[in-house]
């Protein structure tokens, strides 16, 4: 009885507690105003094929606000409401669908665990939830995301047309995102310990996997390295993982997995941990045979360089933009030391000639969802880095393996090496810094295989 029991209080302790999701709710409803309803529906789910479903996921918004893990759920926040401002709608209590699927939260559940003010049954939404919309004038949501929910929403606005004689009824409708989104963008202390948990996590799976790529193995094996430390932690993958051998990781967006691996080639491997929905993003690249070719460590260095100086520019007060620009700057200037560009580092980056090799961005937002939500610009302005967001730094060179313009030694090369960083008050925090990416470093892990 002891284990169990420890096992529960550790997941407590990793959980954003239920006064944190209140201060959420309540922030959210300042910013919209007393006169404006707030609809988050939780997400649907998804059929694989036949009866059996893909693993469900909540959608991130609702999380976001309650925690509240379960499908066929409504969110009704309702600002300046005398019987409580946050009302959730759920499934019930029900021993016959409980044999089937597990138990429920249910409403009282709802209230008392998830700090709900009141909770209805799902079923009754249509005869409650129209009356706590009359005399609102805005409806915030996320209109357009779920066709389903949209014309539920729809025929609530109707009903209560025809029922109240043409009624207060909201004359608009505003997109949730302009409001939630930008306060996702600023992780709180649970938020960033759930983070950090997740960075522990994927950094012990691409351990894993560098053990386990040896040649003559599968990439799909790598993977299920992956996917076994993943889950024996309590967490899923954040993402399909990229796992790509030799050419392969000039695909940017590589999922196939099935390739051998070979003596010679470079493994990049792209993967991250969920935990409680909060995403971690990892990518390192090493040589299958535990050795860089003069080639690869050329190429990697520059890549090296350049994700060292971008984290150099996580700093807050500093534009988002900057970090991809001097990832740019160095990465044009190693290429054209090297030779793959002709001329100098000022034409390359001017005429745009250094995306053959590098045609991606930098980085992104990283929290709820691994390309997570918020705005990179703000007036036309790249946004200015503040305490508490989290970004992923992730430069690149990728060779394509018929570029006949450069040496037939440089093709099919591709190298990405990515971090997770927090900004904090003073500088940032690399969250993933558990994975070794100095190469000669690698180069000593792989050895003791």
């Amino acid at each position: 009885m002891r284990r169990p029991q420890q096992a529960r209080q550790r997941y407590r302790a990793l959980n954003i507690s239920a006064e944190e999701f209140a201060r959420r709710r309540r922030q959210l409803m300042r910013m919209a105003g007393e006169d404006a309803v707030l609809l988050i529906a939780a997400a649907p789910e998804r059929v694989r094929n036949a009866d059996a479903n893909w693993p469900y996921r909540q959608d991130s918004d609702l999380h976001y606000l309650s925690g509240f893990p379960e499908p066929a759920a409504v969110l009704a926040l309702l600002p300046g409401r005398k019987h409580g401002e946050a009302v959730l709608f759920c499934r019930e209590r029900d021993e016959e669908h409980e044999r089937w699927h597990g138990e429920s939260i249910g409403t009282d559940r709802a209230v008392s665990e998830h700090g709900m003010d009141d909770a209805f049954p799902i079923d009754d939404i249509d005869d409650i939830l129209p009356g706590m919309i009359e005399g609102r004038a805005r409806v915030y949501c996320h209109f357009g995301r779920e066709p389903e929910f949209d014309a539920q929403l729809l025929g609530w606005m109707r009903r209560l047309r025809q029922l109240r004689g043409g009624g207060v009824v909201p004359k608009e409708f505003v997109a949730l995102g302009h409001l939630l989104h930008d306060l996702r963008l600023y992780k709180s202390r649970g938020e960033l310990k759930l983070m950090r948990s997740a960075s522990s996590i994927a950094a012990d799976a691409h351990l894993a996997a560098m053990r386990a790529a040896v040649a003559g193995r599968q990439e799909y094996e790598v993977e299920a390295e992956i996917l076994r430390v993943l889950r024996s932690r309590g967490a899923v993958p954040a993402f399909p993982p990229i796992v790509a051998g030799g050419v392969n990781a000039c695909v940017m967006h590589y999922t196939a997995n099935r390739a051998s691996l070979r003596d010679g080639d470079l493994l990049l491997v792209d993967a991250g941990a969920e935990v409680d929905c909060y995403a971690s993003d990892i990518s390192r690249t090493f040589p299958i045979n535990g050795r860089y070719s003069r080639e690869q460590r050329a190429l990697y260095e520059v890549v090296l360089a350049a994700q060292l100086a971008a984290i150099d520019e996580v700093l807050p007060g500093r534009p988002f933009s900057a970090a991809h620009e001097v990832a740019v700057r160095v990465i044009a200037e190693g290429l054209c030391a090297l030779g793959l560009l002709k001329g100098d580092a000022d034409s390359a980056i001017a005429e745009g000639s250094y995306k053959r090799f590098f045609p991606a961005k930098t980085g992104h937002w990283l929290g709820l969802d691994v390309h997570d939500v918020g705005d990179y610009r703000v007036d036309g302005e790249p946004r200015l880095l503040e305490t508490g967001m989290v970004v992923t730094v992730e430069p690149g060179i990728y060779v394509p393996p018929g570029d006949a313009s450069v040496a037939e030694r440089w093709r099919g090369i591709g190298i990405r090496i990515e971090d997770d960083v927090a900004v904090t008050r003073d500088g940032n925090d690399v969250l993933t810094a558990g994975v070794p990416k100095d190469a000669d470093e690698i180069e000593a892990l792989l050895a003791s295989r």
